[in-house]
């Protein structure tokens, strides 16, 4: 009887660690890496291969004018730089989750690859809205596919670093765990990516002139809120750690008043 306890709590354990197994951590980037490598590759080849204006047209249409004739393809050219944009800040974003990451699991490693998933239809997205960014019903679906795809790619890099919070001994550095230093802004940054794709989809729901060109700028501008997040993350802890160290200061303020004081002063 004692020996088929220990064989069946030695099984749970071994259950137990097969689900929490760690994955590693440099395989993990590496791939993931790699995907987005190609992803960038596939849009750079979507962009040079139908959008380079014929030499005879230039001559015949725009008498000559080089200029002239690429802003015809100016729709396309913005729809690149926007999605080129996009998976840029999100290889940027799994880059600094994964510079806090210690030890990756399995878990966190399924929800890297759903990530990659949906990273991987962005080309897809840049097609869409470069194709249809002149007609208006279709305009808009396109729009409203690319930021589901957004959305998705960014809400599972938020999920592995929510993932990583639960047991962040041992899958997370000291300075980015919860209460840390780096935690709120990482939290931000995450969450900047899942915002602005389901704020764009409800204004295609809302503005009947939501276009394509506007949200490959709203793309393009988000660098700039990652600048603008970053200091505003610094200021608000700044100002918080200044209101809690006065708060602090007023506290002993007052306990060394009260310890000058006579015992009669004090009842009084």
């Amino acid at each position: 009887g004692q020996r088929g306890e220990e064989e069946e709590h030695h099984s749970l354990e071994t259950f137990t660690f097969y689900l929490s197994e760690p994955l590693s951590k440099e395989r993990v980037e590496a791939f993931s890496d790699g995907v987005y490598a190609i992803v960038a590759t596939l849009l750079i080849l979507d962009i040079c291969e139908d959008n380079v204006p014929d030499p005879r047209e230039v001559k015949e249409k725009f008498q000559g004018s080089l200029l002239e004739a690429l802003s015809e393809y100016g729709p396309n050219y913005l729809a690149y730089f926007g999605s080129f944009v996009t998976i840029g800040l999100l290889w940027f974003v799994h880059h600094s989750l994964f510079l806090y990451v210690t030890k990756a699991t399995r878990l966190m490693g399924l929800l890297n690859i759903l990530s990659l998933a949906f990273i991987g239809g962005l080309p897809l997205a840049y097609q869409l809205t470069s194709e249809f960014a002149e007609k208006s019903h279709n305009e808009i679906e396109a729009i409203q596919v690319s930021c589901v795809i957004t959305f998705f790619a960014s809400i599972f890099q938020f999920a592995i670093w929510t993932t990583a919070l639960l047991n962040e001994e041992e899958t997370l550095h000291a300075f980015a765990r919860y209460g840390g230093k780096e935690h709120a802004f990482m939290f931000a940054k995450l969450a900047l990516y899942p915002c602005v794709s389901l704020g764009a989809f409800f204004l295609t729901c809302l503005l009947s002139e939501f276009s394509t060109a506007i949200f490959h700028l709203m793309q393009i501008v988000i660098p700039f809120a990652f600048l603008a997040l970053r200091i505003f993350v610094r200021i608000s802890l700044t100002a918080i750690k200044s209101v809690m160290s006065l708060s602090r200061r007023k506290v002993v303020l007052l306990e060394e008043e009260e310890a000058c004081l006579s015992p009669n002063e004090t009842l009084s």
